[in-house]
């Protein structure tokens, strides 16, 4: 990434993103007493800007973090974004607690650090999403919460690092019952009997955007959704996998550890689901468009 070209945010001042200096005391830094949102850039605004900033106020308020105006925080994120230029990219945001002296109690006097950057980015999945990805399992050691969007992500760090060295896309957690829960940046889904299969909202996932924004489409589509979580021994009940995420969008999974998925490509339900979820996208690009030219 070349910093110098991505414009930064930190409580309220605008600055190259590699001029901003965070206190070594700050408790994100410390302790990963932080919560954060990424969101997805197209033609200049962010997608689903209102599922993100709703899910950010509910991290917020899981980890007692208080003192955070929101709207404000959202007029910082757009004004950063105008001045940035980017037109395809992300934004990324990240709440701490603020700096105070290494203690565990939440400090009586910190004030909240608000930080975000905008940045351009190119899509890196469209060879994948054409194609299909494969993807490694790994058990999931994380914590108890993983539907708060905090930044303790060791356990996705090591496992992605796992799906990195075997030259795949992904990793995905499994409990101990052997139960699929989601991958370390995105969420999961299957086909079996013509329905859409995926893991029930609780604390074991975290309640994707891009999942929820999907499951929409999936009944507009006539697709109907089942809650349940798929079993990593028996893959061989679904025709069809696939990822969803900020970034990935919709990802064919073509095989798990080694093993195809069906006949090893991107199945129908998968397809109309990517062609719904473009169409989607492009309306919201022309509506932009429609809104410069009012």
């Amino acid at each position: 990434m070349n910093t110098q070209k991505v414009l930064a945010n930190v409580n309220g001042t605008l600055m190259p993103l590699d001029e901003v200096r965070i206190s070594a005391l700050d408790r994100g830094f410390l302790f990963g007493d932080a919560i954060y949102e990424v969101l997805r850039v197209y033609g200049g605004r962010p997608w689903l800007v209102d599922e993100h900033f709703q899910r950010l106020r509910r991290s917020l308020d899981s980890i007692r973090l208080a003192g955070v105006d929101i709207d404000r925080l959202r007029g910082r994120m757009l004004e950063t974004l105008a001045q940035s230029k980017v037109r395809e990219g992300i934004i990324y945001i990240q709440v701490t607690r603020g700096a105070a002296p290494r203690s565990h109690p939440f400090p009586k006097n910190a004030t909240p650090l608000e930080f975000l950057y905008a940045e351009a980015r190119e899509d890196g999945y469209v060879e994948a999403r054409q194609r299909g990805a494969c993807v490694v399992t790994r058990p999931d050691i994380r914590w108890d919460r993983c539907d708060i969007k905090s930044t303790n992500l060791l356990a996705n760090v090591l496992a992605m690092q796992d799906a990195c060295e075997a030259d795949c896309i992904e990793a995905l957690f499994y409990l101990p019952d052997g139960t699929l829960t989601e991958g370390t940046h995105t969420n999961l889904f299957g086909v079996r009997d013509g329905r859409l299969v995926t893991a029930p909202r609780n604390n074991e996932i975290l309640p994707g955007i891009t999942r929820g924004f999907l499951v929409g489409l999936a009944r507009q589509a006539g697709v109907a959704v089942e809650e349940r979580k798929l079993h990593r021994d028996r893959l061989d009940e679904v025709v069809e996998l696939f990822v969803s995420g900020t970034t990935s969008e919709i990802m064919p999974v073509v095989s798990v550890d080694g093993r195809p998925i069906s006949d090893g490509t991107p199945g129908p339900v998968t397809r109309r689901l990517q062609e719904a979820y473009n169409a989607a996208v492009q309306a919201f690009r022309e509506s932009e468009a429609g809104e410069r030219g009012a």
